[in-house]
């Protein structure tokens, strides 16, 4: 079973999904602009004043599912202009009200009437990554944010960059001249960091295997979009109940071990946090943090590099420019003071998560009838929340579609326009909480690749991306690597 799954996994690296098989541009221009009955989510109460918020079911059963996989960023741009900052979408079997734009964005995000709560990523996601920090609300969260802030204080961070360094270092050495599909080999390295800072264990413990985790992850995450939402075998909701099942098997059986030591891994910290009421994580809560912890460490972390990596190999004389800062560090392992100095490594990063998002789509549940920008929303509306047309918007951005990192130098600014204008790490109470650990990781590998390599793509290649579930280059990022 484990020998077809992986001869599976395998093949999936190689073969871009159906959403991502490719077309000419023709037959994609015509399914993009094909039209749909547009019709009104629901009435506005008399008298309010209110609009409805209009939108369309798109084609019967999929509705606009297999447009989203396989468009994107394209279709969110499009459904913009056709309808406004605030529409709906049919899709999963649900009408899905899109909001997007900074200001209706900060609305939601912001949240100052608690009208918008979490339980919008249940429909997607809850039975893959029950209770993880992202999908608790208002009271509850504070506590499990609180308890959970002392994980990622400053000391630790320190202490994460130095565990870090050899694993990167080893990884990326271990890769060799060639031509790898790199967005998979940064998975895999990830992943390895993640489980060694996260939970102090090497990547292979107790029979599970790095690759059997990978998978476990990989499936958990798809199945969040599946279109059909029961586990028929061999379908994606099936197979990410299976990832589950194993994640939790997997973070199970380390738990006594950890519950009786004080390491100064985040496991640990969970394991022994105590509130000043005595209150204290029981073993259920520990391994459905543990797990969203986890992918949310290793799948950010692995889309923001690889875009910064595609970026940096168009753009060799970014390349240049930074691999001569990761030089003057010298031979050693940087510590956190070191990466923070690596100031052309944090322009780009920026500018990769402006033009790449790792995480495209924020969900949200009304708790009551609401109203965004003059529109209408009634209790119980599924929201997606979208920072792609913020980080696209000429209101905010000098020429949005050019790779440009010198935007964010001192003497522009543009992220400073509005304050959602550059949201890849969400906002208001639920922002990532592990941002400056993700920014560390990547600089620390990116730094690793520029005094080990350099790197390119052939001229005019693009990456397709596929947005089946975060965003993944269909080909496997192929880059050709050459020592330095």
């Amino acid at each position: 079973m484990a020998g077809t799954a992986a001869r599976i996994a395998a093949l999936r690296e190689r073969v871009p999904p159906l959403t991502a098989v490719p077309l000419p541009r023709a037959v994609d221009e015509r399914w993009l602009g094909a039209r749909f009955p547009v019709r009104a989510l629901a009435e506005p109460p008399s008298g309010s004043g209110l609009a409805p918020v209009l939108g369309d079911d798109g084609p019967p059963v999929v509705g606009h599912a297999p447009d989203m996989m396989r468009f994107g960023l394209e279709f969110t741009m499009r459904r913009f202009a056709q309808y406004g900052p605030v529409y709906w979408t049919g899709a999963f079997g649900r009408r899905i009200v899109s909001l997007s734009g900074p200001e209706a964005t900060r609305i939601a995000l912001v949240n100052k009437d608690k009208a918008f709560s979490q339980e919008g990523w249940n429909f997607f996601i809850e039975r893959f990554f029950d209770r993880g920090l992202m999908l608790l609300d208002f009271g509850e969260h504070r506590l499990h944010r609180r308890i959970m802030q002392e994980a990622f204080t400053r000391e630790r961070l320190a202490g994460y960059v130095t565990q870090m360094g050899p694993p990167l270092r080893e990884g990326v050495r271990a890769w060799g001249a060639g031509g790898p599909r790199l967005y998979w080999a940064l998975k895999q390295l990830t992943l390895d960091v993640a489980t060694r800072v996260f939970m102090g264990l090497p990547a292979e413990t107790g029979g599970f295997g790095a690759g059997r985790i990978n998978r476990a992850f990989v499936s958990a995450v798809r199945a969040g979009t599946a279109i059909v939402r029961y586990p028929v075998p061999g379908g994606r909701w099936a197979a990410g109940l299976r990832g589950r099942r194993l994640l939790e098997n997997y973070f199970g059986a380390s738990l006594p071990a950890k519950r009786a030591t004080d390491g100064d891994d985040l496991f640990s910290a969970l394991c022994q946090a105590t509130t000043e009421d005595g209150d204290r994580f029981g073993d259920a809560d520990i391994v459905n943090h543990m797990i969203f912890l986890m992918m949310a460490a290793h799948d950010t972390t692995t889309i923001t590099s690889s875009a910064m990596a595609y970026y940096l190999a168009k753009y060799p004389e970014w390349q240049e420019r930074a691999r001569a800062e990761s030089l003057r560090l010298g031979d050693g392992l940087p510590d956190i003071e070191a990466l923070e100095s690596l100031e052309t490594l944090d322009l780009v990063m920026k500018e990769a998560l402006r033009l790449r998002a790792p995480v495209p789509s924020l969900a949200r549940m009304t708790t009551k009838d609401t109203e965004v920008l003059g529109h209408y929303l009634p209790a119980g509306a599924l929201v997606a929340v979208s920072p792609t047309v913020n980080h696209f918007s000429p209101e905010c951005w000098t020429d949005p579609l050019r790779f440009d990192p010198l935007r964010f130098g001192p003497d522009r600014r543009e992220d400073k326009t509005h304050r959602f204008a550059w949201m890849p790490f969400g906002g208001g109470a639920h922002k990532c909480i592990g941002l400056q650990f993700g920014g560390l990781e990547v600089k620390a590998l990116l730094h690793e690749m520029l005094r080990t390599y350099r790197w390119s793509v052939p001229a005019g290649y693009t990456p397709k991306w596929d947005y089946v579930s975060l965003p993944v280059p269909t080909d496997g990022l192929p880059v050709q690597l050459t020592y330095r």
